[in-house]
């Protein structure tokens, strides 16, 4: 009853909030305010209110929040000096010097000898002088620039580097700013006309600088440049600047809906319209982009590349999937028809031979944004209309094309897929056209065939139906295109039965001859990159069977040509490539079935899937030593660095599960790491599915357990590391992953106090905390390890020093225990924290009436750690309180000082320096004598 009176008082609310800002949790404050703020009906408490809210959000580093709090409690009281140095403490921060100057100064005004606002008014002063010279200088620059760029009669050389120079100088605020006041953009059109590709790719690379997290800027150069123009660059021909105006189209992107995510809006930005018309502009032009012929293969990936990452919704929290919808009912008929497209047919589109699996994976993101069955029903209905209407057309060339779109929908969103291929008559033109003596037609049908055989059901029909046509069209046509196809259409079927030993499609041997074939084309340089990936694909479904898998790694060609092509420009083998390495390196999700149900089922004359022996522990650490000597963790790194719609997160996925079982084993770690795993995980542990996210921030706290982070992760890199370690600190997650994460970030947090301050700001200090109450022992220990090394920092010791907390208590009671390694963890927590914190030793006695046991079992301990740790609780409790001091001289531990300080065999020289310094310590206090006489033995006061 009576927290919930505290709850209707603002007054309460703001004292709470008040004593958690003074023991340093700011988020617990700032969340005080806030209910107070809403129980609040006084102007004059309301303004109070929001100045100490705006002190939490300095120190939170939400410096938009910060202002926008100082803001209003300056609305009811401009004269509130506090309030005005806080916002233009956050004004310093948010980089708007002139504002932060200008507050600044009134607080100079109103306390002239205030030495916090003299500073802030010196430092502003001198940055604002500093800005000014640099404007100065890099105007001249620009200018010189734009001069060189107009000049005609310049020659090649010095327009180009002058338009690197202005590349150089868009990177920087002040010559962003000079180049966008000084009509660079109209100077940019120009050069995008430019029939040099340096000098185009130099205008991209500027206008990315003048783009890049601006978001009036970016409105600005949208309208004024023109969708059709920066479409028109990046549906060029020239791959390098197709990708660069595809990179600047993302920065647009990324500028505009940053921007109006942003709560507070700098004072800039609050006068502009809201940006919906540009970003709705940029997604048209882009749909329209995918049926013009005008278009390259290229600039048409890219353009899908772009939707893939901007139209659906980034979390499905996030309620509003309306763009998603638009983009359905605008362009869904535009995309199709890329799906439709067969290049060999006629004269249509560009493709390039990802165009085909980008469109699927488009087609998959937006039916995976949909948020109901009517949703989900309408873009059925859609697709299906598509396809019927093309396949009821007379003319093989419309029924190709049907055809053609239900295999790109079986790839993408398998569900629509496969509603249309149950539709009247394809299934009979598929199997018929398999037959065909064109061999386009037969590519087109093969494909279709196996990507339809995807599920069980439809497995069983084909392995009936189709097995026979695939087994004659591999055997007797005399097209590898058609023969490699058909082959992966029988490992498919071949690998109906899985992991599972006992349930196999085909005869004895059959999967290992199909294998070898596919081995066999990998390795053959003279087949096209397109037949050589799609025997990839028949290994990532043969690779079931462990004998496949041995035999695999054992072709040291046959693994050198997959990681070859996974290297490629062929993005479409990414999946395969993966899901091969995931088949032969086990590290796929197989729970082992109890053995009573085993028994159960055989009683019960069901099906019990079998282990195959090859699949065992002893053979897999075998299989993994092979692909690290064949290169697999360069071939993982190249293909995370991919930044095309094939890179989906399953492919994601399956790269951080294989580099999980590669750094298994400790004596594999540094090679992973010297061959640039490390880097390559970092991205990985945050864009992935959930599974993914887990498996490579697992794999990272393997690394970091094992290595030196600072080499293997050197520079602002090992700040990202905490993140996905933090995220190991959950529930959710296995406790051999919760406690590698503390093991992680002990090690993380022993190397600099930044370090800590980022394990802190990730609100890891809680979690930390309650595995420091874990049953287990070795997470309980590593949790009090890491807290061991949190200690260090001044935020996380005023956790301790707040009252109404048992945590000294819980350090005090573990340093008693009979685990060694979490005694000495606690007790070295503790000897920290009464060094730093002094006040913190005369708590120690009302900790637990066992409290003097405990120290003395340190002090006799055998264990040297343990009596090192023992030893400097005692001095920096006797260093304290005189009072403390007596107490521990009264009982055992002044004979045990006594036996350490005098050294001996087996006593260390720093214990027995310590234990001598208590002693005379002692003396000091009169409590005892020395040998010659000086101090006295001292009754203890009442």
């Amino acid at each position: 009853m009576e927290v919930s009176e505290k709850e209707k008082h603002p007054t309460a609310m703001k004292e709470e909030g008040n004593t958690l800002f003074k023991a340093g949790d700011m988020q617990g404050a700032a969340c005080c305010y806030t209910k107070a703020l809403k129980l609040s009906d006084s102007r004059a408490e309301t303004a109070v209110l929001y100045r100490n809210r705006s002190a939490c959000y300095l120190k939170l580093e939400e410096f938009n929040k910060a202002e926008a709090d100082a803001s209003k409690a300056l609305d009811t009281d401009p004269g509130d000096v506090k309030a005005r140095f806080r916002r233009a403490q956050a004004f310093h921060k948010l980089a708007r010097l002139d504002q932060a100057f200008m507050d600044a100064q009134k607080c100079a005004q109103l306390e002239p000898k205030n030495k916090a606002f003299q500073d802030l008014l010196r430092q502003l002063g001198a940055q604002i002088q500093q800005k000014s010279v640099q404007l100065n200088s890099t105007d001249a620059r620009v200018q010189q620039m734009f001069s060189l760029l107009l000049d005609a009669s310049a020659g090649d050389s010095d327009r180009q580097k002058a338009a690197q120079n202005l590349v150089v100088l868009s990177r920087e605020d002040a010559g962003a700013e000079q180049i966008f006041r000084n009509d660079g953009v109209k100077l940019i059109q120009k050069l995008l006309q430019s029939k040099q590709e340096d000098i185009v790719l130099s205008a991209l690379r500027t206008l990315v600088g003048l783009c890049t997290g601006h978001q009036s800027r970016t409105m600005a150069i949208v309208n004024e440049l023109g969708m059709e123009q920066l479409c028109a660059v990046m549906g060029s021909g020239v791959s390098a600047v197709s990708l660069a105006a595809c990179h600047l189209l993302q920065v647009m992107f990324e500028a505009l809906t940053e921007g109006m995510n942003k709560e507070i809006r700098g004072k800039d930005e609050a006068i502009l319209p809201e940006p919906s018309k540009e970003l709705r502009s940029m997604l048209r032009h882009l749909l329209e982009m995918m049926s013009a012929s005008s278009v390259s293969g290229q600039g048409r990936d890219s353009a899908i590349n772009l939707l893939v990452k901007q139209v659906p919704r980034k979390s499905l929290k996030n309620p509003d999937n309306s763009v998603t919808l638009w983009v359905i009912d605008q362009g869904l008929k535009k995309i199709l028809d890329v799906a439709g497209t067969v290049p060999e047919l006629s004269e249509g589109i560009p493709l390039t031979d990802n165009s085909h699996m980008s469109c699927s994976v488009l087609l998959n993101k937006l039916y995976d944004d949909l948020k109901s069955d009517k949703e989900r029903e309408n873009f059925n209905k859609l697709c299906e209309e598509y396809v019927q209407q093309h396949f009821s057309r007379p003319g093989l060339e419309s029924k190709l094309r049907a055809i053609q779109t239900v295999s790109v929908l079986l790839q993408g969103p398998s569900e629509v897929g496969n509603r249309t291929m149950e539709m009247s008559g394809m299934m009979d033109a598929v199997i018929s056209l398999c037959a065909s003596e064109d061999v386009t037609h037969q590519q087109v049908a093969v494909e279709a065939l196996i990507h339809a055989a995807g599920k069980a059901k439809r497995a069983s029909f084909i392995t009936a139906n189709g097995v026979a046509l695939l087994k004659d069209l591999y055997k007797k046509s005399e097209n590898d295109r058609i023969r490699v196809r058909a082959l992966v259409g029988l490992c498919k079927l071949g690998s109906a039965g899985g992991t599972d030993f006992s349930m196999k499609q085909f005869a004895e041997g059959s999967t290992l001859k199909l294998a070898k074939q596919c081995r066999k084309w990998l390795c053959n340089e003279a087949l096209p990159a397109t037949s050589r990936r799609w025997s990839v694909e028949g290994l990532a479904y043969l690779t079931f069977d462990a004998d496949v898998k041995e035999d695999l790694v054992e072709d040291k060609n046959a693994l050198l040509g997959m990681f070859e092509l996974a290297k490629s420009e062929d993005k479409t083998v990414l999946f395969a490539v993966g899901s091969t390495l995931v088949n032969c390196t086990n590290s796929y999700d197989a729970e082992k079935p109890d053995p009573q149900m085993v028994e159960l089922a055989k009683y019960a004359k069901q099906h019990v899937p079998e282990e195959h022996p090859k699949d065992a522990s002893s053979y897999v650490e075998k299989r993994l030593v092979k692909l690290l000597e064949a290169g697999v963790v360069s071939a993982l790194v190249c293909m995370v660095k991919n930044e095309s719609p094939a890179l989906t997160e399953a492919c994601r996925e399956c790269i951080s599960r294989v580099f999980l079982a590669v750094v298994e084993r400790q004596e594999d770690r540094g090679t992973v790491v010297a061959q640039g795993g490390g880097k390559a995980l970092i991205p990985l542990a945050s864009d992935n599915t959930d599974v993914g996210k887990i498996k490579a921030a697992q794999a990272l706290a393997k690394i970091t357990i094992t290595s030196n982070p600072e080499i293997a992760f050197p520079g602002e890199r090992i700040y990202e590391m905490v993140r996905p370690l933090v995220s190991l600190l959950s529930l959710e997650c296995t406790l051999l992953q919760n406690f590698e994460a503390l093991m992680a970030l002990t090690n993380l947090a022993g190397i600099s106090e930044r370090l800590r301050q980022k394990i802190i700001k990730e609100k890891a200090v809680p979690k930390i905390e309650g595995y420091m109450f874990e049953e287990h022992e070795l997470v309980r220990a590593s949790a009090t390890e890491c807290m061991c090394n949190l200690v260090l920092s001044t935020e996380v010791q005023k956790l301790y020093l707040a009252t109404g907390s048992d945590r000294l208590k819980l350090l005090v009671l573990y340093s008693g225990e009979e685990d060694e390694r979490l005694r000495k963890a606690a007790a070295g927590t503790l000897a920290m924290l009464t060094a730093e914190q002094p006040e913190l030793c005369a708590r120690i006695p009302g900790t637990t009436t066992h409290w003097l046991e405990i120290v003395q079992a340190l002090l006799l301990s055998e264990i040297s750690d343990l009596r090192h740790r023992g030893v400097v609780i005692v001095h920096n409790m006797m260093q304290a309180e005189k009072s403390l001091a007596e107490t521990l001289i009264e009982s055992e531990a002044l004979e045990i000082l006594s036996v350490l300080a005098k050294g001996g065999e087996g006593m260390s020289e720093p214990v027995s320096k310590i234990a001598q310094n208590c002693l005379d310590k002692a003396i000091e206090y009169n409590i005892i004598m020395s040998r010659d006489g000086k101090g006295k033995s001292k009754e203890p006061e009442p």
